[in-house]
């Protein structure tokens, strides 16, 4: 952002100074990428304090449409996988509405694919794998948290691993394999443990009970 910023202020400058106007619809569209990325920003603080109240935040839909709209403007595929991502799981997590989720997921994961931004992709196919399961399709559920959870340790990211890993066990425990959910509740323990997720452990703990 500070890069684009940089630009817009020299555009700028040129058509002070110099009268350079043709330069301006760069600066729009510089604008417009950092525009879309504080929007995002916003919106994904908006959707922790739902986490926090479960009450609906009045502009976390909107945020998340802006973004994803100035990001297909700019040609930024990356971020508007990223918006697209983030408007479908207002509509699973907070609205409980798979029907509207599962096209934005499903839109989510092809962008990301297409990028190349695994950490996006392991997003959507987690929020699809949640869906899935909740549709009591177990299999497809299990093969796209797996996917997820494969994207996640190439890239490190260890909390979501062992978040993943939860989903997994619930749905180790639907499909009576005893054995995978108490060997999946170990292993999410360990990495939860080792990067500081208080949460996660603490919703490991409560699958835990359920095996």
């Amino acid at each position: 952002m500070d890069e684009l910023m940089r630009q817009v202020d020299e555009l700028y400058e040129r058509a002070i100074f110099n009268g350079e106007y043709d330069g301006l619809p760069d600066a729009d569209r510089a604008l417009d990428a950092v525009e879309a990325r504080l929007l995002l920003q916003r919106g994904r603080i908006l959707h922790c304090r739902f986490l926090e109240t479960r009450a609906e935040p009045a502009d976390e839909l909107a945020y998340f449409e802006r973004a994803a709209e100035l990001f297909r403007g700019t040609g930024d595929e990356r971020g508007e996988a990223e918006a697209l991502f983030w408007i479908g799981c207002f509509h699973q997590v907070v609205r409980d509405d798979n029907p509207t989720a599962v096209p934005f997921l499903t839109k989510a994961a092809d962008l990301s694919r297409k990028t190349g931004d695994q950490l996006t992709l392991s997003y959507a196919l987690r929020h699809l794998g949640i869906a899935a399961h909740m549709a009591n399709e177990y299999d497809e559920a299990r093969a796209l948290l797996e996917e997820s959870t494969a994207l996640r340790r190439s890239v490190n990211f260890t909390p979501g691993v062992a978040a993943n890993l939860v989903g997994l066990i619930y749905l180790a425990i639907a499909q009576n394999r005893t054995a995978d959910a108490q060997a999946l509740a170990t292993e999410a323990t360990t990495l939860a443990t080792a990067s500081g997720a208080l949460k996660i452990t603490e919703q490991i703990e409560a699958a835990r009970s359920r095996i």
